[in-house]
C-alpha cells in the first residue's frame, strides 16, 4: 500500500502527453514522464484494501502494493527489486500493457484506479538511469543447451529465466532484428526501438546467444533443432491474420495490418521498405482493437487524406453494465491515443463488398447491423448501404493463430481445437522435449501473458532438465507478499 488515506487526498492523474498536433509529425513516443512528487502521490493512492485484487488481475502476479509503497516512501531501488522479481521486462509492459491490474484495483469499484502501469514504467526507467539494471550472468553453467524459437516477449522472458539458472540459451529469430512484434508490429510512437535494444544488450551480456535471419522450419528444420538441443521452446507468436471474405478482396490496396505496420517500422529504423503508405489516401481500417488503433495512428503520421475505423460490433457503454461487474474487465467505451488524434469511428457496420477501378480499391460498401435481442447474434438493419471512399483498406480484424505448417509436418506436434500448439500443464507439446509459450500456445493475447508464459515455461523446462525442483519462481512467488 501507499498512504492509507491517499486515495481520499489525491485524484488519479495520468502523465502528460505531447500535443496531438505535434506528435503526429514524428514517430517519437507520445507519453511524457511525471514529476517525482506526482509519482509519489499516485503511488500513495494505493490503499490498504486487505485483499490486493490487482495481484490476481496481473498475469505475472506482480506485487503491486509493495512497490507502490516503496515509491511513496522514496525507496525507488527497493521498488525496482520487487518489480523485477516477477516481471523481466517492465519497460515493455509499462508502455504497452492494457493494465488488467488497474481494472482489478479495489478503487475501481467506485473510483478511478491507481496508475499502476505508469508507476511500473517510472520505476524501471529510473532503475536504468541510476544504473541498477546491470547484467548478472549465472555463476555456473549446467552443460544443457536450450533453443528458443522466437524473440518476442515470451521467448525473451524464457531465455532470460533459463540463462539465469545456468543453461546455455540460443534464441532463433527469422527476421534480421530481434523483438518479434515488439520490433515490427508496435509503432515507434508507442515504444521506440531503443527500448528493446537496451534490454537485448543486458541479455547478451548475461550470456544469452541470438541467431537472427534463421527461419526455423525451412533453413533449419524443426527436426534438426530438436536433435541438436536438450529442449526446444516454440515462442513464434500467432501472426496468421483473420482475412476478409467478400467480393473485391483481391483488389490492390487491401492489406493486412501487420504488413502495413511492419513496413513503417522498417522505415523508421532506416531499413528498406516497400511503398505501402497512406499519404494522401482515404484510409479505412477494419477492426477496433489495439492493432487497428495502431494503424490509425500510423496513417495520421503518414499524412492520410482521411482515416475511418470500422468496428463490427455496436459501441460499448460509457459505464459498466449490470452484467459486467468489478473485478471483471470493464467492457466500456475507450478512446486510444491514436483515436484522439483524429479520424472517424464507425460502429455496428459489416462490409458487404469492395469496389475498384483498374484493379485498385476505391470504395467500401457495407451495411448497418445490430444485436438481436433474443439470440444475441448480429443481424442486418434494413436500409440503404453505407458507401465510403477507400484507397487503402487495412485489415485489423485479429489473428487466427500461429503458423504451424512446418512444425506439424516435421515434428508431428498436436494442435488444439483453435489451431494453437497443444501443451500439457508443463507447457510441453505432444513431442517430448518441445515446449510452447505465449501466443503460439494460447492464441493472440497480451504482452503480459506472453511474459508470464515464458517464465512458467522456463521453469517447466528447467525442472525437466535437472530432474528436480527448479529454483525458478512460480507466478508472483519470488518474494513473500508484504516482504520488505
Amino acid at each position: 500500500m501507499g498512504k492509507p488515506t491517499g486515495f481520499l487526498e489525491w485524484q488519479r492523474r495520468l502523465p502528460p502527453k505531447r500535443d496531438k498536433t505535434q506528435r503526429i509529425m514524428d514517430w517519437q513516443e507520445l507519453v511524457l514522464p511525471q514529476s517525482e512528487e506526482q509519482m509519489r502521490h499516485q503511488a500513495g493512492r494505493c490503499m490498504d484494501c486487505g485483499v490486493p485484487f490487482c495481484n490476481q488481475g496481473c498475469p505475472l502476479g506482480n506485487q503491486i502494493p509493495d512497490w507502490n509503497d516503496f515509491v511513496f516512501r522514496g525507496r525507488w531501488e527497493s521498488a525496482y527489486r520487487h518489480l523485477t522479481a516477477t516481471n523481466n521486462f517492465p519497460e515493455f509492459t509499462g508502455r504497452l500493457c492494457p493494465a488488467p491490474c488497474e481494472a482489478a484495483c479495489v478503487l475501481s469499484i467506485n473510483q478511478d484506479p491507481v496508475t499502476i502501469e505508469q508507476t511500473e514504467l517510472e520505476i524501471v526507467e529510473r532503475a536504468f538511469k541510476e544504473g541498477w539494471v546491470r547484467p548478472r550472468p549465472p555463476r555456473a553453467r549446467t552443460g544443457r543447451h536450450v533453443a528458443v524459437v522466437g524473440s518476442g516477449p515470451a521467448g525473451l522472458a524464457a531465455a532470460a529465466q533459463l540463462n539465469r539458472v545456468g543453461h546455455k540459451v540460443t534464441v532463433f529469430e527469422r527476421d534480421d532484428r530481434l523483438g518479434g512484434l515488439l520490433r515490427y508490429g508496435i509503432p515507434d510512437f508507442k515504444m521506440e526501438k531503443w527500448v528493446i535494444d537496451r534490454r537485448l544488450e543486458v541479455l547478451a551480456a548475461e550470456g544469452v546467444e541470438f541467431a537472427t535471419g534463421v527461419a526455423v522450419g525451412t533453413e533449419l528444420s524443426w527436426r534438426e533443432l530438436r536433435v541438436r538441443y536438450d529442449a526446444v521452446l516454440v515462442a513464434t507468436g500467432a501472426r496468421v491474420a483473420r482475412d476478409l471474405d467478400v467480393p473485391g478482396r483481391d483488389l490492390q490496396g487491401v492489406v493486412f495490418a501487420m504488413d502495413y505496420l511492419e513496413q513503417q517500422n522498417r522505415r523508421v529504423a532506416g531499413e528498406t521498405a516497400d511503398g505501402l503508405v497512406a499519404t494522401g489516401k482515404h484510409v479505412v481500417v477494419l477492426g477496433g482493437g489495439d492493432t487497428g488503433s495502431d494503424c490509425v495512428g500510423t496513417a495520421h503520421r503518414q499524412g492520410a487524406a482521411s482515416v475511418t475505423q470500422i468496428e463490427l460490433m455496436p459501441a460499448p457503454p460509457v459505464d459498466r453494465s449490470a452484467d459486467n461487474p468489478w473485478p471483471q474487465w470493464p467492457m466500456v467505451f475507450r478512446t486510444s491515443t491514436s483515436q484522439e488524434e483524429g479520424g472517424e469511428r464507425v460502429f455496428a457496420m459489416m462490409t458487404q463488398r469492395l469496389e475498384g477501378v483498374d484493379g485498385k480499391i476505391t470504395r467500401l460498401v457495407g451495411t448497418r447491423v445490430a444485436v438481436h435481442a433474443a439470440t444475441g447474434r448480429l443481424v442486418e438493419v434494413p436500409g440503404e448501404p453505407v458507401v465510403m471512399d477507400a484507397d487503402l483498406l487495412i485489415l485489423a480484424m485479429g489473428f487466427t493463430g500461429p503458423e504451424t505448417t512446418t512444425i506439424a509436418e516435421q515434428l508431428g506436434v498436436a494442435l488444439d481445437g483453435r489451431g494453437n500448439l497443444k501443451t500439457d500443464a508443463a507447457f510441453e507439446t505432444s513431442v517430448p522435449g518441445v515446449y510452447a509459450a505465449g501466443d503460439a500456445k494460447r492464441g493472440a493475447s497480451l504482452i503480459v501473458w506472453a511474459i508470464a508464459d515464458g517464465r512458467e515455461a522456463a521453469r517447466a523446462i528447467d525442472t525437466r532438465l535437472r530432474a528436480a525442483a527448479s529454483p525458478l519462481p512460480t507466478r508472483g512467488a519470488d518474494l513473500p507478499f508484504g516482504g520488505r
